[in-house]
């Protein structure tokens, strides 16, 4: 099945949206082992986008550089938005992740739900689609790989044109392709 055909299938059907970050230890394994963990929460192979290497956004000083991707699983048939959360936030904690303690501090892993479906949420605990995800160039530019034409709820662009209509400040340096 060719690349475009997968993408063409997951798009029939309910799709999840993950974005994965690292900057601390081997960053690219990291995201690599996630993306992996991930496949036990989809009904289908999951779409993997590149990796790519971004300079830290709203960081503390002196952080490394991130790695970051993102996922495109298609949720079991019992699956909530709420639900999957908490499946990414205790893979998150498998791979040491430590509460926050500094907002947007240096971490091993970083698993963000950024859209389930067309669902749209406004609790303490979750906010769909990511409340940024329009804003940040680390995201979008690894979702435009495996869903260019995708409209995030609440949006009226496409992520390709969103992507190209932000200014070009922030630094997306391609990395790798997913094994």
């Amino acid at each position: 099945m060719s690349e475009q055909s997968k993408n063409q299938a997951m798009s029939d059907n309910l799709t999840a949206f993950v974005a994965l970050g690292s900057n601390l230890d081997d960053s690219s394994q990291l995201v690599l082992d996630a993306m992996e963990r991930l496949q036990a929460f989809s009904d289908a192979p999951i779409l993997k986008s590149s990796l790519w290497q971004t300079l830290p956004v709203g960081c503390p000083p002196l952080s490394r550089k991130f790695v970051n991707a993102v996922a495109a699983l298609k949720p079991r048939a019992d699956e909530t938005p709420e639900s999957l959360l908490a499946k990414l936030q205790a893979v998150e904690k498998k791979f040491g992740r430590e509460p926050k303690q500094i907002p947007n501090a240096p971490r091993r892993l970083d698993l963000d739900l950024i859209a389930f479906g067309n669902e749209t949420r406004n609790s303490p605990e979750l906010i769909l689609p990511h409340p940024r995800a329009h804003l940040r160039r680390f995201l979008l530019q690894p979702l435009s790989e495996i869903e260019p034409d995708l409209v995030l709820p609440g949006q009226t662009k496409s992520v390709l044109d969103i992507l190209c209509d932000l200014p070009e400040a922030e630094a997306v340096v391609w990395l790798s392709s997913p094994i």
